[in-house]
Formats: C-alpha cells, structure tokens, sequence
C-alpha cells in the first residue's frame, strides 16, 4: 500500500535512536529530536496501544500515535479519542513526479552536497530553533543515499532542504528560507536542486509531509506539482502512563526498522 509504503520511508528518513517493533506497530523514541520523530507508526489493525504506551511509559515520555486513514485500524482514532488523548494538528503526505517538479520549479537549481554543512545547518536552526546538536545525530543516522541542497543570496545561505531515496521515492524534508529571502524564488531553487538529485538517484516520484495549516508551503508545493494523497494527524497523550503490565511482546529492531 502506497500510504504506508511513504510513511514507512518517511520514518527511516528521520530515524528514531530507539525503535521496536509490537506486531506491525513501529514503537519509536528519540530524545532531543523532533516530537514526530517519536511518534509510533500502527501499521496492523491489531489493538497495539497499551504496548505503545508501556514502551513510552518506561522512557517517560508522552505518547503519540500517527492516525492516517486506511493504513491503521478505522477505529482506532475514536478508541484513542474515548482513551483520553488529545487531537493533534492536520497533516497532508503529498507526492509529486520527479520530472514535473523540475518542469515546474522554474528556477535555477542551488546547490546540492552530500553532508550538512555548518552554512546548511545554520540557516536550518535560524528558521526551525531546533537543536542542531539533536539534528545532527539524527542526521547520522539516515542510512540511504542522501542530498543537502542549498540556495544563496550574495553568498549567504537563505533557503535549505535536504532528500533521502529509497525504492524509486525520493523524500523532501527540513525544507526552510530565512524570513528575509521568502518569496524571492530560493525554496524553488532548493525543490529543483533535490528533484535533479533525486534524478541521479532513479527516484522518479518525491513525496513531502507538511502541516496542512501552512498555506505558504502549500501553494509552493501545489505550484511545483505536488498533490496531497492523504491527510494525517496524530493522536497525543501529554502525560507518561504508568503500565505495570508484564509480558509486552515487544522486539527490538536496534535503532531503525
């Protein structure tokens, strides 16, 4: 299923330091990164929360779970909502074809390198305010062949994105342009960078996730051929749950699936 095919490629782009498997749920953790980065994936229609929630309990961590429509339960968003978690922020997971990106950026490709640099992350942590120190050991942990791509304004670095390939499917994320620079053509020239990259590479369609609250980014995507396949939230529980259950069942998987 091509849902949880990109889903998939998604979360081995942005890897988690711990994940385990329970069944076909991806239990995930990673502290210091980005909160989706730990979020569990439920990927079966089998009941796997209070697994989730026992994995989360013992690193003290707030559970999430991402609900995308057609891969998990059809219930299983009402069971969380009855359970006490709260409704995350819309999602979109958008696909686009390699070659109608490129026809549609109409912009000079930037740069393209193979690691961060310390311009690339630097403009990254102006917009995000992630830690780059997190990011960066993250980063070291994507194992399929990635791309940094970068667009300048007299000699400064303004707009970043980087792509991970895999199967035929190249991944856009950490896309971001200073304040300063939007609206000048430097995101463009960074989606042109990945998609030319992504060429190289024989990954013939881009996938992206995005908050669909983001207007700007959504017209930029739309215009450069882009379309959502799905929409997505997560279901979020704040507090750690105590889970004195033994016998979890759960497998470990080192620190990617």
């Amino acid at each position: 299923m091509l849902l949880k095919t990109l889903q998939e490629h998604a979360a081995r782009a942005q890897p988690a330091a711990h994940v385990e498997e329970a069944g076909g749920w991806w239990l995930r953790h990673s502290p210091g990164d980005a909160w989706w980065v730990s979020a569990a994936l439920p990927h079966d229609r089998e009941d796997r929360v209070a697994l989730a929630e026992e994995f989360c309990a013992e690193r003290g961590a707030p559970v999430r779970i991402q609900i995308t429509p057609g891969v998990c339960a059809a219930d299983l968003d009402a069971r969380l909502g009855d359970r006490g978690y709260e409704r995350g922020r819309d999602m979109s997971l958008q696909i686009a074809s390699t070659a109608e990106l490129l026809r549609q950026a109409h912009s000079d490709a930037g740069e393209v390198v193979t690691r961060p640099t310390d311009a690339w992350l630097t403009a990254w942590q102006a917009v995000t305010t992630r830690d780059v120190g997190a990011e960066r050991d993250l980063l070291s942990r994507v194992e399929h062949p990635s791309a940094y791509a970068y667009a300048q304004v007299e000699g400064q670095v303004v707009a970043v994105g980087r792509a991970v390939a895999e199967e035929g499917w190249a991944g856009v994320f950490g896309m971001a342009t200073l304040r300063h620079a939007r609206g000048r053509g430097a995101a463009r020239s960074v989606l042109a960078a990945l998609a030319t990259w992504a060429a190289t590479q024989e990954a013939n369609h881009m996938y992206l996730q995005m908050q669909r609250e983001n207007a700007t980014a959504f017209r930029l995507y739309e215009r450069t051929g882009f379309r959502e396949v799905s929409a997505y939230h997560y279901r979020i529980r704040p507090h750690p749950i105590s889970n004195q259950e033994g016998g979890s069942g759960v497998r470990g998987l080192g620190s990617a699936p």
